[in-house]
């Protein structure tokens, strides 16, 4: 099953990932991706989906999404480094990963949590990820033509 960023969360405060389950009154309803327990967040906790996640390069920003993909390249199937691990051993890293990562903004806090964040996919979830765009694309097409069967069938009475 693909992983949508979209629907993973980082809630300020809390260890671990979440997944978006619905909005309540009061919040939004999440479940934990390690225990799957579900928890209701106030309108007042910040609340950030992962794929609104950038991290810094030299030419700009590199949403996380493809940091995940490039760090899986280099791992293959073994984990990152632990968040626990040496400063100089994450540094060197993502120096092999993401080359072009920018070493004045990118801290080893931030890569502590982008390791942990990659941990937690591949454990829980997965690191096959949706495309977003293709999806609203597809969409987007299915709307104006009445979906994938109305337009095979239109197609089907002009031969």
């Amino acid at each position: 099953m693909k992983t949508d960023l979209s629907k993973i969360l980082s809630i300020s405060g809390q260890s671990g990932l979440f997944r978006y389950v619905s909005q309540s009154r009061a919040g939004a309803i999440v479940e934990s991706l390690a225990d799957m327990k579900r928890t209701c967040f106030g309108m007042n906790s910040r609340i950030t989906t992962l794929a609104d996640i950038s991290i810094y390069t030299e030419d700009g920003e590199l949403k996380l999404k493809d940091v995940f993909l490039k760090m899986k390249e280099v791992l293959g199937e073994d984990d990152a480094p632990a968040a626990k691990s040496a400063p100089e051993q994450l540094k060197s890293f993502f120096g092999q990963a993401v080359p072009e990562y920018d070493r004045d903004r990118f801290y080893v806090s931030h890569m502590k949590k982008v390791v942990e964040w990659y941990n937690a996919l591949k454990k829980y979830a997965s690191l096959d990820f949706t495309d977003a765009d293709a999806e609203a694309a597809a969409e987007g097409a299915g709307e104006s033509d009445g979906g994938e069967n109305g337009a095979g069938q239109e197609t089907g009475k002009e031969e």
